[in-house]
């Protein structure tokens, strides 16, 4: 897993050299067919992407997005009005059965489809009209990193397509900036020290870093067995706050721009309750390095002058010391994060 993290900025400048074609003929092609609506399937940790492409692609282009319930069509053979919309698959595998299913009745309804995948040999591949591949190379550890961050570019890439407010320029930086956030290694492994005997959290983001709240809380349980709850700072504060109490953890992702007054407030409110609170940020928050709580501060300003909204790039870098943070708590508890309990690879369900 550790190496597999410290493979990301390599694999998403792959990526992005590798699909940036196809992408262009992607875009085309959406030119014609612009989808009314956006669908997009996953499971797992792709089903995290997908939660950062339904807020990225609204923003980004004003398309309305869902997030698809694969049993409603695999399980109850619900008929869905699939004209005009593009339906994407997302899974590391490809294999992902009920996955494949809805890609596979929406493109038989007459929907655009689109799949991303780490496998170019994969079903998924064959079923999509635009398959695309995330360049990161075969992933030997369960809990998924690298493929993770490479689905999150191939959505800004697609963002694109769709005409979005997405600059290629800025997109070519995020190699980088994912390599000032690895070097939070050693301090990722120095403050895990403290949560040796944690068994609960509660991981907090909003808007584009929701997702990542998601994808930290899954690397925790799936790796360290940590029951790790995940909200947003507006579900959040409507009740479940209520069950912290002193010294109790809580993982906060702090970027700049909007969602910052709410994760302000929240943190006035964790300090009153004495919790036990790590930030996640970056150089460009000033206001959050000034709070003096304890956070993992990528030694990087991710906002630039032009760049709307301010926290637009910040989910990759972002989730990599959430990562580094979870291999290296797995091997303070003694337990290998390469190969958890009871879960495999590839995981079929319909």
């Amino acid at each position: 897993m550790l190496e597999e993290i410290r493979q990301q900025p390599a694999a998403l400048e792959r990526t992005l050299r590798s699909e940036l074609n196809r992408i262009e003929r992607f875009r085309r092609a959406l030119e014609v067919r612009r989808p009314r609506l956006i669908l997009i399937a996953a499971r797992g940790t792709s089903d995290n992407a997908a939660r950062f492409g339904r807020y990225l692609f609204a923003i980004a282009t004003g398309i309305p997005v869902a997030l698809a319930a694969p049993s409603v069509l695999t399980l109850y053979g619900a008929k869905l009005d699939f004209r005009d919309v593009l339906a994407i698959a997302i899974s590391q595998s490809g294999e992902s059965t009920d996955v494949n299913a809805v890609l596979e009745r929406a493109r038989a309804e007459g929907a655009i489809t689109a799949g991303i995948t780490n496998e170019p040999k994969s079903t998924l591949v064959h079923l999509a009209e635009f398959p695309f591949v995330v360049r990161a190379g075969r992933e030997q550890s369960v809990a998924a990193t690298k493929t993770y961050t490479g689905q999150l570019l191939m959505l800004y890439l697609f963002a694109y397509a769709l005409g979005g407010r997405i600059r290629l320029d800025d997109l070519r930086r995020l190699p980088e900036w994912a390599n000032r956030a690895l070097r939070l290694e050693s301090e990722a492994a120095a403050v895990c020290e403290r949560y040796r005997f944690m068994d609960h959290a509660v991981v907090v983001g909003r808007g584009l870093n929701y997702s990542n709240a998601f994808e930290f809380s899954l690397k925790l349980m799936e790796t360290t067995y940590v029951v790790a709850e995940r909200f947003s700072t507006a579900d959040f504060l409507h009740g479940p706050i209520a069950m912290v109490e002193r010294a109790f953890p809580v993982f906060l992702f702090a970027p700049p721009g909007v969602t910052w007054p709410s994760v302000r407030e929240m943190l006035g409110k964790l300090r009153h309750l004495r919790a036990d609170t790590l930030l996640i940020t970056d150089r460009s928050n000033a206001e959050a390095r000034a709070t003096g709580t304890r956070a993992l501060t990528i030694p990087a300003k991710l906002s630039a002058r032009g760049i709307e909204p301010e926290d637009l790039y910040t989910p990759i870098p972002y989730i990599i010391p959430a990562q580094l943070f979870a291999a290296h708590l797995a091997e303070e508890k003694g337990l290998n994060p390469d190969q958890p309990r009871t879960i495999s690879k590839v995981t079929r369900t319909m």
